[in-house]
């Protein structure tokens, strides 16, 4: 985490695409999560892939009121690979072995979990979890880790489109950018390595991207042509799975504010919204964005806890660098009455029992827009005016 003692410094972000082999596997994960959520808004699912050349393997434990068959899940994660773009040599979606295993939840968890009688339901997991929020970006994200997301974004857009096909759907970014006086003010560096055809040399594919990278920067901000380094290893052209393995779970930095604050424990994707490294990290982001929104500091952290089975969190603490405009104190009381921050509440409020997760899976998890069918309500700006009634 950046220093917040320091004014003038240099700080990175990296960046992956959603073909690198463990985004890939993020995408599968979520998209039967948002299967089984289609099928039961209560499900349950803890679901981790892995790829590697010629495979898929799908693990992890389920609960729903209907089973989905094999050939359906089957058919679902072949959707995904396709729709990332992956027909090659090695990893096709079409030929590659699929092989799911998963199984029913453990009865024990779902005890904790379950609401019963008196008792509320609890946290699906213990663990901590953090929200941040700046000004650095207009969706009050750092920007290292924003302008790393928005470079690989347009690229993939057009290789969608196919104004792009020279290149492949596996690539990472990495932006380096200088602060003066806690400011993010030019970029330093820039890294990108993009999966190409065989034809295209180092200095082709260098052409190609250079253009997309500026128009994703601020005015002025672009490094110098010494400072950008495409490719460098100079040759991409066997990407994915085949040459790399995946697995889900494996960029949590990326999925996140890039460093630039503490991530918790827990992985977000393959998991329904009962585990509260996902949906309590969505809240905590949701509670830091709008305390910066409406005012009250310029940069927030917030970290949650929780026990397993324990209807509330553990613990509530926030902290706004020196930036706050009220006493941190006064910020949680604020915030514990205007969101209730048990794990049925924040599911409750935000509507995370919603077929909404696979499109979470690549270019982060924040800074974001909310989407008309709920998803990425944790970004919305709604609990603003409650905040100001309070606090003034």
């Amino acid at each position: 985490m950046a220093s917040t003692l320091l004014k003038d410094y240099i700080f990175t972000s990296e960046s992956v695409s959603e073909g690198h082999p463990d985004k890939l596997c993020d995408r599968i994960s979520d998209t039967l999560v948002d299967a089984f959520l289609s099928i039961d808004p209560f499900a349950r699912t803890a679901i981790e892939t892995v790829a590697t050349t010629d495979f898929v393997g799908i693990i992890g434990e389920t609960r729903c009121s209907e089973d989905i068959p094999r050939a359906d899940i089957d058919q679902l994660t072949r959707e995904a690979i396709r729709d990332i773009g992956y027909e090659q040599e090695g990893f096709n979606w079409e030929k590659v072995q699929i092989d799911c295993r998963l199984h029913t939840q453990s009865a024990d968890i779902a005890q904790g979990v379950d609401a019963a009688g008196e008792k509320d339901e609890g946290a699906g997991d213990q663990g901590i979890m953090f929200g941040y929020a700046c000004r650095e970006t207009e969706v009050l994200m750092p920007a290292p880790i924003f302008y790393a997301h928005n470079i690989l974004h347009v690229l993939a857009n057009d290789r969608h489109a196919g104004i792009l096909s020279q290149l492949g759907p596996d690539a990472k970014s990495q932006v380096t950018l200088e602060y003066r006086d806690g400011v993010p003010v030019r970029v330093k560096s820039i890294v990108l390595s993009t999966q190409h055809n065989d034809s295209m040399s180092q200095s082709d594919v260098r052409e190609l991207v250079k253009p997309y990278i500026e128009r994703t920067l601020p005015e002025g901000w672009m490094c110098d042509d010494s400072e950008l380094y495409i490719n460098p290893t100079g040759r991409f052209v066997i990407g994915g799975p085949v040459g790399d393995s995946g697995l889900t779970g494996r960029k949590i930095i990326v999925d996140t504010y890039g460093g630039a604050a503490p991530h918790g424990g827990g992985a977000f994707s393959g998991k329904d919204p009962t585990k509260v490294d996902r949906s309590a990290a969505y809240a905590a982001r949701y509670a830091a964005k709008n305390i910066v929104a409406a005012g009250y500091a310029d940069k927030c952290l917030i970290q949650l806890s929780y026990a397993i089975g324990v209807s509330k969190p553990i613990s509530v603490y926030v902290d706004t660098f020196g930036t706050g405009t009220v006493p941190e104190t006064e910020l949680v009381n604020a915030l514990l009455k205007v969101l209730d921050l048990s794990p049925r509440a924040i599911r409750t409020h935000l509507k995370l029992n919603r077929p909404i997760y696979a499109r979470t899976a690549a270019y982060g998890h924040f800074g974001r827009q909310p989407q008309e069918d709920g998803g990425f309500s944790w970004e919305k700006l709604d609990l603003v005016n409650d905040l100001q009634k309070i606090l003034g």
